[in-house]
């Protein structure tokens, strides 16, 4: 009888004795997204780009407003374009009250300057960290008579980690509108 105790111990101490085992952790969703292919939207407004052709453009509420669509993320780029009639001051205070509106939420914000003098276009581009409502955001003028204002938002709760790929994809779509904005003679 002690055999067999000393037996049922032994074999329970050597099964014990195996790795600890810990739940496994969620999954995450990897989102991956094909390489852009630009293309260029030409209008009857003041200015052209390039836009990715994974996105689609649709009209807005006025005239020379745009959404670039990006149904797949379920994400919009909201453009928006202004005459400057001697309120260049105006404008420039509504897009940075746009931008630090989201201080609430936004962890942090990076702003970078932006000029292409052969082309008159100037501005800044804006990062928003954290569950900002819009993550980026751009203003951009030639100073004298056109002002243009951009502005991402998802159709979604902000959640920077689930949207950080979506995210960076737009951003480089956002800089590649910028690198090839052009303000038409």
């Amino acid at each position: 009888m002690i055999k067999n105790v000393i037996f049922i111990f032994v074999s329970l101490l050597l099964i014990s004795c195996g790795k600890d085992h810990v739940p496994k952790p969620y999954g995450e969703l990897r989102l991956e997204y094909p390489a852009p292919k630009y293309q260029k939207f030409e209008n009857n407004c003041a200015y052209t780009f390039e836009y990715s052709d994974f996105a689609s453009i649709s009209d807005a509420k006025k005239p020379c407003w745009y959404y670039i669509n990006y149904p797949k993320m379920k994400a919009k780029v909201f453009v928006t374009y202004y005459p400057i009639q001697n309120d260049f001051a105006d404008h420039i205070k509504e897009a940075e009250k746009m931008v630090y509106e989201h201080t609430i939420k936004a962890s942090s914000i990076d702003t970078k300057s932006f000029e292409y003098p052969d082309k008159k276009v100037y501005g800044n581009f804006y990062e928003l960290k954290g569950q900002s409502a819009s993550n980026l955001q751009f203003y951009m003028t030639d100073s004298t008579k056109h002002f243009v204002t951009a502005y991402l938002y998802f159709n979604t709760r902000p959640k920077p980690d689930s949207l950080a790929p979506a995210v960076n994809y737009i951003k480089d779509d956002m800089k590649h509108l910028l690198d090839t904005f052009e303000w038409k003679k």
